[in-house]
């Protein structure tokens, strides 16, 4: 192991703060993608569903329009 102590491995030799705060803020944004993904995936599924009943409304109408 390169570090004595555990107190040793987070100061990093005097860099610590910069180091961990470079882990915290990449590990932030990927959990934002992650996040922003699901959400984005789950709207455009929403909408394609949403555009699939309003196609098939349409076309319900248009079949009834014919019988009277």
């Amino acid at each position: 192991m390169a570090f004595s102590s555990f107190s040793e491995f987070l100061a990093m030799g005097g860099y610590g703060f910069y180091v961990w705060l470079a882990y915290g803020v990449s590990l932030l944004s990927v959990i934002f993608l992650i996040i922003d993904t699901v959400y984005r995936r789950k709207k455009i599924f929403n909408q394609v569903e949403q555009r699939l009943q309003r196609e098939q409304r349409i076309k319900a109408a248009e079949n009834k329009k014919g019988t009277l």
